[in-house]
């Protein structure tokens, strides 16, 4: 059975009060304005679905003409879909018959940044550092390069 506006108002406060001392007329203004809130949000929901379309399509219009933004701490945003993934495969590209390197172009993409979720890159670049991949790296090519000259 689906929660209340009120119950689901007096959850979000009582969460806010366990991180926030707050005193109870701080908590009173909270509950009355996250009420609001979701009864605005509720009301948007039920005036149809049509407007739930035109929303997301005026997201993607602002994504498309802010691409960086589409790259975002747990999700990346295909510009050319509009759906959320954590990594824009070469495979998911190649259906709107695109590279990665195609893609960042047409959108305007730095070529140096990846096309993952922030936090993925995150751990992709931890996990790295951790391996010593950097060191590695840097090995190999003073070797190849004394073996270039020598």
């Amino acid at each position: 059975m689906a929660k209340s506006l009120l119950e689901m108002s007096a959850e979000i406060i009582a969460a806010q009060a366990k991180h926030k001392a707050m005193e109870p007329d701080e908590m009173a203004e909270s509950l009355r304005t996250v009420f609001q809130t979701l009864q605005e949000i509720h009301q948007l929901g039920q005036d149809g679905e049509g407007n739930e379309e035109t929303a997301s399509g005026d997201s993607l219009a602002y994504l498309r003409r802010n691409p960086l933004k589409s790259i975002q701490r747990n999700q990346i945003i295909c510009l050319e879909s509009g759906k959320a993934y954590k990594l824009l495969s070469n495979r998911h590209l190649a259906l709107y018959s695109l590279t990665p390197r195609e893609y960042k172009k047409k959108w305007g993409i730095p070529m140096t940044m990846p096309l993952s979720a922030r936090s993925l890159t995150n751990r992709r670049r931890k996990l790295a550092k951790d391996l010593g991949m950097g060191k590695q790296l840097a090995e190999w090519r003073a070797q190849r390069k004394q073996q270039a000259t020598g």
